[in-house]
């Protein structure tokens, strides 16, 4: 059920969503007795698109995301095994053409590949199934193996969780196959958006993972206070932002993280 509610609620929770489902909403009104409600709808609606479109509310909304966790500091030494979390690959496009899709988030796998390449004994898994709540047999995890066989990573090492559909099935799925052992280091691969959720979920399957975030969009504060020259990158940024503020706020209250903005260990 909560499966199906984060894809339908919320997506139409979505900042763009809910602003044009507002503005219809308002055209509908214009043509009852309560035109002047209607007006005001559409009014409000495409104020709110622009500024989510071009003022920095979405690098607001993305910067405490981004910035709650430090890059990976290697001087500990190696880890003895990586997490991948997927979301590059666009699976129903890839069976389609017949050949993998990356469609957004490149980083996470070329940071896994690298990673791979620098410590030659980590164990590494992917974990991603289909994140469609309609979906047919194609799973990222698939494609994703050809990617990593593309890039010369032995097939060997790697480890393809294909069954999960969200964050919190990612976190479960990886932690019953890649079957840590008591003092072992894993290293968490995933954007920098996303660590925050990603962190708080692995810490409540009771999988110790060190955050290694990747695939930033922001460069710093300054930022805060950018203005966007096109409205569907402000507007794309700010659905990002919203749906990790969303699935903050959705996991906390329904106790599948402890903490409602996951940050740094305090060990």
């Amino acid at each position: 059920m909560f499966f199906v509610l984060s894809k339908t609620i919320g997506i139409a929770l979505l900042p763009t969503n809910f602003l044009i489902g507002i503005g219809v909403l308002g055209l509908l009104l214009l043509l009852t007795r309560f035109a002047s409600a209607g007006r005001a709808l559409v009014v409000l609606a495409i104020l709110l698109l622009a500024l989510c479109g071009f003022s920095p509310l979405g690098n607001a909304l993305l910067y405490p995301l981004e910035s709650r966790f430090p890059a990976w500091d290697a001087s500990r030494g190696a880890p003895d095994g990586i997490v991948i979390l997927g979301g590059p690959i666009d699976s129903d496009v890839s069976a389609a053409r017949e050949t993998p899709v990356v469609r957004s988030a490149a980083d996470r796998i070329i940071a896994g590949a690298a990673l791979a390449r620098k410590y030659p004994n980590a164990r590494i898994v992917f974990t991603g199934g289909s994140p469609n709540l309609i979906s047919n047999d194609a799973r990222e995890a698939d494609y994703a193996a050809m990617v990593f066989d593309s890039l010369g990573i032995e097939r060997s090492r790697l480890i393809f969780e294909r069954r999960s559909r969200n964050t919190f099935e990612n976190a479960e799925f990886s932690k019953a196959v890649a079957a840590p052992k008591p003092g072992e280091r894993w290293l968490l691969v995933t954007s920098a958006y996303h660590m925050p959720r990603a962190i708080g979920l692995f810490r409540k399957a009771g999988f110790a993972v060190e955050p290694y975030p990747v695939d930033w969009h922001l460069g710093g504060p300054a930022d805060l206070i950018a203005f966007s020259p096109l409205a569907a990158d402000g507007l794309a940024l700010t659905d990002l932002a919203m749906r990790e503020w969303i699935g903050l706020i959705a996991y906390r209250l329904t106790g599948k993280t402890g903490d409602l903005l996951p940050g740094p260990s305090r060990d």
